[in-house]
This record gives structure tokens, C-alpha cells and sequence, in this order.
């Protein structure tokens, strides 16, 4: 009764397994789909309002433009490119340090 059981208990498991893989490979697939249909409806919202009120859309539009002109996105992204290219160089060293502690483990785990 208990081999049973527990064989049947492994197809259970194996079945969630596969159901669990196919859930993650359709995810990706599912979220850009999702994300598609977002930024087709936020077009379309955005046309319908502005075939509606044409003068106001057309304000808010200038408006917009001076704001982001008179922001200094130049510099915050001159900035944030230094602050990444400082970051990078660590990042690198430590990564190299864990494939050479990896790589070690893994010679030391044969040698034996």
C-alpha cells in the first residue's frame, strides 16, 4: 500500500513538475502579450482623447516639451553612466573570484 502510494505520489510530483515548466516557459509569452495590449490601449485612449480635445492636447504637449527641455537629463545620464562604469569594475573582479573559487572546488571535488 505504501509503495503504491508513494508511486503514485511521485507521478503527482512529476506532473506538477511538468505543469510548473510549461507555466514558466508560457510566462514570458503572457507578459509580453499583456504588455502589447497595454501600450495598444493606452495608444488608443490617448488618440480618442486627443481627436476630442485637440487644443488642450496640444498645450499639454508644449508644456511637456519645456519641461523635459529645461531638465538636465544630459547630465543625470552623463552622471549615471560614470556611476555604472565605477560600479562595473568590482563587479567584474568579484565575479572573476567566484569562477576561480568555483573552478577550484570543481578540480578539488575530482582530485578526489
Amino acid at each position: 500500500m505504501d509503495a503504491r502510494k508513494t508511486g503514485l505520489e511521485c507521478e503527482v510530483l512529476d506532473d506538477m513538475d511538468q505543469l510548473s515548466a510549461e507555466m514558466v516557459a508560457e510566462f514570458p509569452e503572457r507578459g509580453m502579450q499583456w504588455v502589447k495590449d497595454r501600450v495598444e490601449t493606452v495608444v488608443n485612449e490617448t488618440g480618442e482623447y486627443v481627436r476630442e480635445k485637440p487644443t488642450q492636447s496640444l498645450f499639454y504637449a508644449f508644456a511637456a516639451g519645456y519641461v523635459l527641455n529645461r531638465l538636465p537629463l544630459g547630465r543625470v545620464l552623463a552622471g549615471f553612466l560614470r556611476l555604472l562604469f565605477m560600479a562595473l569594475k568590482p563587479a567584474i573582479l568579484i565575479y572573476g573570484a567566484a569562477r576561480l573559487y568555483r573552478s577550484a572546488q570543481e578540480r578539488e571535488a575530482v582530485q578526489r
